[in-house]
Protein backbone atom coordinates (compact mmCIF):
# COMPACT_ATOMS: atom_id res chain seq x y z
CA UNK A 1 0.00 0.00 0.00
CA UNK A 2 1.10 3.61 -0.54
CA UNK A 3 2.09 5.74 2.24
CA UNK A 4 -0.59 7.85 3.82
CA UNK A 5 -0.15 11.33 2.93
CA UNK A 6 1.19 13.48 5.56
CA UNK A 7 1.04 17.18 4.23
CA UNK A 8 -0.69 18.77 1.29
CA UNK A 9 0.80 18.57 -2.55
CA UNK A 10 2.98 21.55 -4.09
CA UNK A 11 -0.26 21.88 -6.09
CA UNK A 12 -2.13 21.98 -3.30
CA UNK A 13 -0.72 24.45 -1.48
CA UNK A 14 0.11 26.62 -4.43
CA UNK A 15 -3.61 26.04 -5.14
CA UNK A 16 -4.76 27.21 -1.37
CA UNK A 17 -2.36 30.08 -1.73
CA UNK A 18 -4.09 31.66 -4.77
CA UNK A 19 -7.28 31.49 -3.26
CA UNK A 20 -6.58 32.42 0.39
CA UNK A 21 -4.94 35.78 -1.10
CA UNK A 22 -7.19 38.50 -2.73
CA UNK A 23 -4.63 40.43 -4.47
CA UNK A 24 -1.12 40.19 -6.16
CA UNK A 25 1.93 41.97 -7.66
CA UNK A 26 1.72 41.42 -11.42
CA UNK A 27 5.10 42.58 -13.34
CA UNK A 28 5.98 43.35 -17.05
CA UNK A 29 9.15 43.58 -19.04
CA UNK A 30 10.58 47.28 -18.48
CA UNK A 31 8.23 48.44 -15.49
CA UNK A 32 7.55 48.85 -12.05
CA UNK A 33 5.50 46.01 -10.77
CA UNK A 34 1.84 47.03 -10.25
CA UNK A 35 -0.53 45.74 -7.46
CA UNK A 36 -3.89 44.48 -8.27
CA UNK A 37 -7.05 44.83 -6.64
CA UNK A 38 -8.30 41.76 -7.55
CA UNK A 39 -6.20 38.43 -9.08
CA UNK A 40 -8.58 35.19 -9.08
CA UNK A 41 -7.58 31.75 -10.13
CA UNK A 42 -10.38 30.49 -12.51
CA UNK A 43 -10.88 26.73 -13.15
CA UNK A 44 -10.18 27.31 -16.75
CA UNK A 45 -6.76 27.85 -16.03
CA UNK A 46 -6.28 31.72 -16.33
CA UNK A 47 -5.94 34.12 -13.78
CA UNK A 48 -8.51 37.59 -14.15
CA UNK A 49 -6.43 40.50 -12.55
CA UNK A 50 -7.98 44.08 -12.35
CA UNK A 51 -4.54 46.75 -12.76
CA UNK A 52 -5.65 50.51 -12.43
CA UNK A 53 -6.02 51.77 -16.21
CA UNK A 54 -2.81 53.81 -16.31
CA UNK A 55 -0.84 51.25 -15.33
CA UNK A 56 1.75 49.78 -17.75
CA UNK A 57 0.68 46.68 -17.99
CA UNK A 58 -3.09 47.97 -19.07
CA UNK A 59 -1.23 50.31 -21.46
CA UNK A 60 0.81 47.46 -23.26
CA UNK A 61 -1.82 44.78 -23.30
CA UNK A 62 -4.09 47.37 -25.32
CA UNK A 63 -2.06 48.02 -27.33
CA UNK A 64 -0.79 44.61 -28.46
CA UNK A 65 -3.32 42.57 -27.21
CA UNK A 66 -1.19 39.97 -25.32
CA UNK A 67 2.57 40.42 -23.17
CA UNK A 68 4.27 37.94 -21.03
CA UNK A 69 4.09 38.86 -17.67
CA UNK A 70 4.27 37.33 -14.08
CA UNK A 71 1.93 37.97 -11.11
CA UNK A 72 3.37 37.02 -7.80
CA UNK A 73 1.23 36.09 -4.65
CA UNK A 74 3.06 36.71 -1.07
CA UNK A 75 1.41 34.46 1.71
CA UNK A 76 1.96 36.05 4.92
CA UNK A 77 1.16 35.22 8.71
CA UNK A 78 -1.99 36.72 10.40
CA UNK A 79 0.21 36.47 13.72
CA UNK A 80 2.86 39.03 14.09
CA UNK A 81 6.22 36.64 13.68
CA UNK A 82 9.52 37.91 13.46
CA UNK A 83 9.46 36.54 9.16
CA UNK A 84 5.66 36.93 8.31
CA UNK A 85 6.34 35.41 5.05
CA UNK A 86 5.16 31.66 4.87
CA UNK A 87 5.73 31.44 1.20
CA UNK A 88 5.79 32.84 -2.50
CA UNK A 89 3.58 31.84 -5.37
CA UNK A 90 4.97 33.27 -9.33
CA UNK A 91 2.59 32.26 -12.06
CA UNK A 92 4.10 33.23 -15.50
CA UNK A 93 2.20 33.58 -18.49
CA UNK A 94 0.46 35.72 -21.17
CA UNK A 95 -1.46 39.05 -20.20
CA UNK A 96 -4.62 38.92 -22.42
CA UNK A 97 -6.70 42.23 -23.05
CA UNK A 98 -10.19 42.46 -23.31
CA UNK A 99 -12.94 44.17 -25.16
CA UNK A 100 -15.37 45.66 -22.74
CA UNK A 101 -18.40 43.41 -23.53
CA UNK A 102 -16.24 40.26 -22.31
CA UNK A 103 -14.60 42.63 -19.26
CA UNK A 104 -18.16 43.02 -18.13
CA UNK A 105 -19.30 39.55 -18.84
CA UNK A 106 -15.92 38.17 -16.95
CA UNK A 107 -16.56 40.60 -14.03
CA UNK A 108 -19.53 39.42 -13.78
CA UNK A 109 -18.90 35.49 -13.86
CA UNK A 110 -15.88 35.94 -11.38
CA UNK A 111 -18.19 38.10 -8.87
CA UNK A 112 -20.90 35.17 -8.55
CA UNK A 113 -17.89 32.93 -6.80
CA UNK A 114 -15.59 35.55 -6.37
CA UNK A 115 -17.67 38.92 -4.85
CA UNK A 116 -14.40 41.21 -4.74
CA UNK A 117 -15.63 44.74 -4.16
CA UNK A 118 -12.13 45.29 -6.57
CA UNK A 119 -14.82 44.09 -9.56
CA UNK A 120 -17.07 47.16 -9.06
CA UNK A 121 -13.85 49.04 -10.07
CA UNK A 122 -13.54 47.59 -13.65
CA UNK A 123 -14.65 49.70 -16.76
CA UNK A 124 -14.21 52.77 -14.09
CA UNK A 125 -10.86 53.36 -12.28
CA UNK A 126 -9.77 49.58 -12.90
CA UNK A 127 -8.55 47.41 -16.46
CA UNK A 128 -9.83 43.80 -16.10
CA UNK A 129 -6.97 41.37 -18.24
CA UNK A 130 -6.15 37.81 -18.61
CA UNK A 131 -3.38 35.51 -17.51
CA UNK A 132 -2.92 32.50 -19.45
CA UNK A 133 -0.49 30.69 -16.59
CA UNK A 134 2.19 28.40 -18.50
CA UNK A 135 4.41 27.81 -15.47
CA UNK A 136 3.67 27.84 -11.80
CA UNK A 137 6.37 27.65 -8.58
CA UNK A 138 5.94 27.84 -4.87
CA UNK A 139 8.12 28.35 -2.19
CA UNK A 140 8.33 28.04 1.27
CA UNK A 141 10.88 27.25 4.18
CA UNK A 142 11.28 23.56 2.64
CA UNK A 143 12.58 25.05 -0.75
CA UNK A 144 11.03 25.69 -4.47
CA UNK A 145 9.14 23.57 -6.59
CA UNK A 146 7.55 23.75 -9.89
CA UNK A 147 3.87 22.68 -10.27
CA UNK A 148 2.71 21.65 -13.19
CA UNK A 149 -0.17 23.37 -14.77
CA UNK A 150 -2.87 20.38 -15.08
CA UNK A 151 -1.97 19.26 -11.43
CA UNK A 152 -2.58 22.75 -10.17
CA UNK A 153 -6.07 22.90 -12.01
CA UNK A 154 -6.77 19.28 -10.50
CA UNK A 155 -6.02 20.55 -7.15
CA UNK A 156 -8.65 21.66 -4.58
CA UNK A 157 -8.18 24.15 -2.37
CA UNK A 158 -7.43 23.58 1.37
CA UNK A 159 -11.27 23.61 3.06
CA UNK A 160 -9.93 25.79 5.64
CA UNK A 161 -8.06 28.35 3.92
CA UNK A 162 -10.83 30.84 4.43
CA UNK A 163 -10.97 30.36 8.53
CA UNK A 164 -7.52 29.10 8.86
CA UNK A 165 -6.35 32.84 10.20
CA UNK A 166 -9.27 32.71 13.05
CA UNK A 167 -8.17 29.59 14.02
CA UNK A 168 -4.29 30.41 14.26
CA UNK A 169 -5.14 33.73 16.07
CA UNK A 170 -7.27 31.00 18.47
CA UNK A 171 -4.58 28.70 19.08
CA UNK A 172 -1.84 31.37 19.83
CA UNK A 173 -3.76 33.86 22.03
CA UNK A 174 -6.20 32.04 23.81
CA UNK A 175 -4.77 28.16 24.21
CA UNK A 176 -0.84 28.65 24.99
CA UNK A 177 -1.36 25.43 27.09
CA UNK A 178 -2.07 23.12 23.74
CA UNK A 179 1.23 24.70 22.14
CA UNK A 180 3.07 23.83 25.28
CA UNK A 181 1.81 20.32 24.92
CA UNK A 182 2.66 20.37 21.28
CA UNK A 183 6.50 21.52 21.80
CA UNK A 184 7.26 17.96 23.95
CA UNK A 185 6.99 16.80 20.12
CA UNK A 186 9.87 18.70 18.66
CA UNK A 187 13.27 17.92 18.90
CA UNK A 188 14.62 18.50 22.18
CA UNK A 189 16.95 21.15 21.60
CA UNK A 190 14.00 23.41 20.60
CA UNK A 191 11.70 22.96 22.82
CA UNK A 192 12.03 26.10 25.17
CA UNK A 193 12.39 28.34 21.89
CA UNK A 194 9.31 30.69 21.07
CA UNK A 195 6.79 28.47 19.50
CA UNK A 196 3.70 30.04 17.24
CA UNK A 197 1.38 28.14 15.25
CA UNK A 198 2.03 29.16 11.24
CA UNK A 199 -0.01 27.07 9.22
CA UNK A 200 -3.61 24.36 9.80
CA UNK A 201 -4.82 23.00 6.79
CA UNK A 202 -6.48 19.62 6.47
CA UNK A 203 -3.92 17.41 7.05
CA UNK A 204 -2.38 18.89 10.27
CA UNK A 205 -0.88 21.99 11.84
CA UNK A 206 2.70 23.93 11.34
CA UNK A 207 4.79 25.65 13.80
CA UNK A 208 6.95 28.14 13.36
CA UNK A 209 10.16 27.68 15.96
CA UNK A 210 11.75 31.18 16.27
CA UNK A 211 15.35 30.46 17.64
CA UNK A 212 18.17 32.73 18.20
CA UNK A 213 20.19 31.03 15.10
CA UNK A 214 17.20 31.23 13.20
CA UNK A 215 13.13 30.23 12.32
CA UNK A 216 12.47 26.43 12.00
CA UNK A 217 8.89 25.69 10.58
CA UNK A 218 7.48 21.99 11.50
CA UNK A 219 4.51 20.11 10.22
CA UNK A 220 2.76 17.60 13.15
CA UNK A 221 0.36 15.83 10.90
CA UNK A 222 -3.15 14.40 11.70
CA UNK A 223 -3.66 10.67 12.23
CA UNK A 224 -5.92 11.22 8.95
CA UNK A 225 -6.53 14.41 6.79
CA UNK A 226 -9.84 16.30 7.78
CA UNK A 227 -12.59 17.75 6.10
CA UNK A 228 -15.25 19.36 8.52
CA UNK A 229 -14.78 21.95 11.58
CA UNK A 230 -15.41 19.17 13.91
CA UNK A 231 -13.45 16.49 13.10
CA UNK A 232 -10.38 19.37 12.82
CA UNK A 233 -11.09 19.88 16.65
CA UNK A 234 -10.80 16.79 17.35
CA UNK A 235 -7.54 16.22 15.03
CA UNK A 236 -6.28 19.00 17.06
CA UNK A 237 -6.72 17.28 20.61
CA UNK A 238 -5.82 13.88 20.12
CA UNK A 239 -2.57 15.81 18.40
CA UNK A 240 -1.74 17.07 21.97
CA UNK A 241 -2.86 13.82 23.11
CA UNK A 242 -5.86 15.39 24.91
CA UNK A 243 -9.08 14.03 23.45
CA UNK A 244 -11.36 16.00 25.70
CA UNK A 245 -10.10 19.43 26.08
CA UNK A 246 -12.88 21.64 24.99
CA UNK A 247 -13.10 25.33 23.55
CA UNK A 248 -11.24 24.23 20.72
CA UNK A 249 -12.90 25.94 18.18
CA UNK A 250 -12.45 28.80 15.92
CA UNK A 251 -13.74 32.51 16.77
CA UNK A 252 -16.31 33.27 14.07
Amino acid sequence: MPAARTGPSAAERLRSSCARIENAVLAVEGSAPTSTTVAHMRSEGDIVVAVPNDSVAATLSRLTGAIPALLEYTDNSPLALREPVRSLVWLRGNLHALCEPHARSLADEVASEFPHPGLLDVGHDATLLQLHLETAVIADSSGAESVDIEDLLAARPDPFRETESAWLLHLDEDHRELLDVLSRKLPRDIRRERIRPLGIDRYGLRLRVECALGDRDIRLPFAAPVDDVTALSRALRVLAGCPFLNGLRARS
